[in-house]
């Protein structure tokens, strides 16, 4: 691991409600026990933390740190995905699936002593990530699950919604949808085999949880070179708000209208859907996912 440049740190204040913001010269203070500068990148808008992140990169960063939720997470590994550059997840937004299932502590300032031991250490350890392409070769990496189905309809219009302000808009884009709610044509491509399906729910999982702990494709393993892929099938909508509570535990996939596979390369398409990565805003299907061993070294 490259020990000669700073420690470049993205933080987003607002992740989690901003509950952590005051933790920040803190967690800040503990980093630079590594024996390293530790720099904060500035940005105001996630667009600018991705480029702050690349730049701090391409300038010599010897490590990035993101302290925030999983959406902070993503936008600060598309600079060290595939590279030799360590990361370091810091788990302080409302959701935290990639830190905490990769064996960060929950608690912020926990994890922030592991990564800091971990630099002292020179200390880094491989975990596969999931590379997206899109229909016109733009490249994404996710660390978590894509959504493809219902969840990453329902993130579509909450974020055309301009009222209410906080969770009240993700509650009432349920509603509308449940009201729409139909089951969607996909044809899915399994490493070459291709299989045509009605679904509701479709995700791909490099990792087992999203939305905050919720185990949507729960014998996911991001060390594995794999993806595994859970497809809930026709689902009408007292259906779908029976099983929704069991994601929390993972038993849905033993529902009968679910499917689930594992594949080292994915391909799903369908129409008119927008896919959500880590919880991010991310390609329109179709998408063609791969496992990629070891594309991320985190400091653990």
């Amino acid at each position: 691991m490259p020990a000669d440049g700073p420690v470049a740190v993205l933080a987003n204040p607002t992740a989690g409600r901003g509950r952590y913001r005051g933790l920040l010269p803190d967690l800040l203070e503990r980093l630079s026990t590594a024996g390293r500068p530790v720099r904060l990148l500035a940005a105001g808008s996630a667009d600018e933390a991705e480029a702050a992140c690349q730049a701090a990169v391409a300038g010599g960063a010897s490590a990035l740190i993101a302290v925030g939720g999983d959406g902070t997470v993503h936008r600060a590994m598309q600079a060290v995905a595939g590279s030799s550059v360590p990361f370091g997840p810091v788990p302080a937004g409302t959701g935290n699936d990639f830190a905490v299932e990769t064996g960060f502590p929950a608690e912020p300032r926990a994890a922030v002593e592991v990564i800091a031991a971990a630099l002292r250490q020179g200390r880094s350890q491989p975990v596969d990530l999931a590379r997206m392409t899109g229909a016109d070769g733009t490249v994404r990496w996710y660390g978590a699950v894509l959504a493809a189905g219902f969840d990453a309809i329902v993130n579509e219009r909450a974020n055309r919604m301009r009222w209410p302000r906080g969770p009240r808009r993700y509650d009432l884009a349920i509603l509308a949808e449940l009201v729409r709610l139909r089951p969607r044509r996909y044809t899915l491509t399994l490493d070459g085999e291709r299989v045509e399906v009605e679904a509701v729910l479709v995700a791909v999982g490099n990792g087992g949880s999203y939305g905050g702990g919720m185990q949507i494709c729960p014998h996911a393993d991001p060390t594995d070179g794999l993806l595994d892929v859970v497809v809930g099938g026709r689902f009408n909508r007292r259906t779908l708000i029976r099983v929704k509570p069991r994601i929390y535990a993972g038993t849905h996939i033993t529902h009968p209208l679910v499917r689930t596979y594992r594949a080292r390369t994915v391909t799903v398409a369908a129409a008119g859907i927008t896919t959500y990565a880590d919880g991010e805003r991310s390609l329109p299907l179709p998408v063609t996912i791969t496992a990629t061993p070891a594309a991320l070294h985190l400091l653990r």
